[in-house]
């Protein structure tokens, strides 16, 4: 029997296999103290390992062979999920989850989880940094200051934000308190977002723009706030870089796989950009100390330290989200946040099995069909209030015959069993 998964639906009970209370759990990463006591409060034997690298991690969860991994900025591979052989979730403690390889923990039936959000007011203010070093060239006059240089007169000559236009690509929780703050700015607010309707732009009170092109044509800043995605990788390009107004400032906090850097650096050339960025196309891994990308080397260009997130505000919401994850997982078999559920399964009908609740019951279902060859994608088991019945939704691969579906029928406990198509 296989299960379906949806990137906007905690996994079912059915479909979970959670450990009990005493589940390990390796953490391959720092984490805030309170998650690490709030996880052993809940009976769990965690194995923190805040040093742990990549080329280690699969060699660690062979040893400790844990039910649940942390991680933050830890890459896992394919050969973790080989490693494990009770690994059934994994947590990002932090929204995206591009470092994880998901196809992999899907093909091992291990869920993905992350906490998103939670971060939102720590990214928005770096973001918010950013801009500001841009348009008055703080590191710059910092810079000079400390080299014993007074230059009021250069320094002087900024544009300035109240008036203008902030645009946004991403239109998620980060995203709208990016928003937030650039209206607090005086600042004309327009944005793309793939779920973005012209109406709930209205409610938000900002312009709707209908492509990424768009928010570049239109704005004087232009802030990028999406996941790392095939669809999103290079999105800004020399199409996206044209499109940019000169002298336009453009921040980027997101994930440096969605900017071309060879484009961005010709622009920054030609169009005069200045540009803020939290991230890079080559950032070192958690435990390196050198970096090189040579983006920063540009002039106009200011740089953090992908430290966006880390606030110690935003890593205690983070740890406690964390927390709540493992708790349901282990109280309920639900995964909330998960990210790695399938939005559609191969199901092409579902059987309805109204029963008494009595054991052998699904067996017998479950039997026939297998004698069938049919496959179950999902099911659930609804039980009636005061348990003497309950309703199986069984959605399967293909459609049982009269006979089979008659055999299913034969058992005294089934109340009725009925066929349906499925609409995806």
């Amino acid at each position: 029997m296989t299960t379906t998964r949806s990137s906007t639906s905690a996994a079912s009970p059915a479909s979970a296999s959670a450990p009990g209370p005493t589940a390990t759990i390796l953490i391959a990463d720092k984490f805030e103290p309170s998650g690490i006591a709030a996880a052993r409060a809940l009976g769990c034997q965690v194995e923190s390992q805040p040093d742990l690298n990549t080329a280690d991690l699969a060699a660690a969860i062979a040893e400790t062979n844990p039910h649940i991994l942390i991680v933050r900025s830890t890459k896992v591979p394919a050969a973790a999920f080989d490693a494990g052989e009770q690994l059934s979730l994994v947590i990002r403690a932090g929204a995206g989850y591009d470092n994880i390889d998901v196809a992999a923990a899907s093909d091992h039936g291990v869920f993905v989880a992350n906490c998103p959000g939670k971060n939102a007011c720590a990214v928005a203010e770096m973001t918010w940094g950013l801009i500001l070093a841009c348009d008055r060239r703080i590191p710059d006059q910092t810079a000079d200051l400390r080299r014993g240089v007074w230059d009021k007169k250069g320094y002087g000559k900024s544009r300035g934000l109240f008036g203008r236009t902030l645009g946004i690509v991403g239109l998620g929780r980060i995203g709208r308190e990016v928003a937030r703050r650039g209206r607090a700015f005086g600042m004309n607010v327009v944005a793309y977002s793939r779920s973005l309707t012209p109406e709930q732009a209205e409610e938000l009170d900002l312009v709707y723009c209908a492509s990424p092109l768009d928010v570049a044509k239109a704005a004087d800043v232009v802030s990028i706030h999406v996941a790392s995605t095939p669809d999103t990788a290079k999105l800004v390009d020399d199409r996206f870089c044209e499109a940019l107004q000169p002298n336009a400032i453009l921040i980027n906090t997101s994930r440096g796989a969605v900017v071309d850097e060879a484009a961005l650096t010709r622009a920054i050339r030609k169009k005069g950009l200045r540009v803020g960025l939290d991230v890079y196309g080559q950032q070192p891994a958690p435990t390196e100390k050198a970096f090189e990308d040579p983006i920063v080397q540009e002039s106009g260009v200011y740089g953090t330290h992908h430290a966006g997130a880390s606030t110690d505000q935003a890593q205690e919401a983070i740890a406690a989200e964390t927390v709540r994850i493992i708790a349901t997982y282990l109280a309920r078999g639900e995964v909330p946040n998960c990210v790695n559920r399938a939005d559609a399964s191969p199901a092409t009908c579902l059987l309805t099995v109204r029963h008494l609740n009595r054991t052998g019951v699904l067996a017998h279902v479950f039997h026939v069909l297998s004698d069938a060859g049919i496959n179950v994608e999902e099911m659930e088991n609804i039980i009636y209030e005061g348990a003497k019945a309950a309703c199986a939704r069984i959605r399967l691969d293909d459609r049982p015959s009269p006979e089979q579906l008659s055999t299913i029928r034969s058992n005294d406990h089934i109340l009725s069993a009925d066929l349906a198509d499925v609409r995806h």
